[in-house]
């Protein structure tokens, strides 16, 4: 498995689900130093895996409480991105938008904090995808979207804007 289109999108299953959040205010977005995990050492939103019964809203607020100690307001689903890995792990991504929080965010044992103005976000420390999308969630529109990568590598792609009238199911 080494090209996007050599993968059966139609049948493809996440073994896990997880959600990332990023919260836009005032010309800045939340970012965050991941310490450990998948993707550690990369800028990031924060999120992980959902819990067995949570929905992807209640592990998107639930991750960015434990991560960087805020609770995020005026969330918005915007995207939804199936990641398949080249050793197998197969992730499916809910990504979210906030307009504000409570609290002041604060380094934990997962993440330090970042405040970046949105037009100095630093993609070439992020995943490759990113810089696809994030422009789409800045503007607060819907998109869906697939990639292939080898470890930080990404073999392929294919992210597409949805309709204005669109909603999550």
């Amino acid at each position: 498995m080494k090209r996007i289109e050599d993968i059966d999108w139609a049948a493809w299953e996440p073994r896990q689900r997880a959600t990332i959040l990023f919260v836009v205010r005032d010309g800045e977005i939340l970012l965050m130093r991941k310490k450990r995990g998948l993707g550690a050492g990369k800028i990031n939103g924060p999120g992980g895996r959902l819990e067995p019964g949570e929905t992807p809203l209640d592990a998107a607020v639930r991750e960015v409480q434990e991560e960087l100690c805020v609770t995020p307001r005026g969330i918005t689903r915007l995207g939804e991105i199936r990641f398949q890995f080249t050793d197998g792990l197969s992730l499916l991504g809910y990504v979210f938008s906030a307009s504000d929080i409570l609290g002041e965010p604060a380094e934990t044992d997962e993440a330090l904090p970042l405040w970046t103005p949105v037009d100095a976000i630093p993609y070439d420390e992020m995943w490759a995808d990113d810089r696809i999308w994030m422009p789409w969630l800045l503007d607060g529109l819907r998109f869906e979207g697939r990639a292939l990568f080898d470890g930080d590598a990404m073999l392929g792609e294919h992210f597409e804007l949805m309709p204005p009238e669109f909603r999550w199911t």
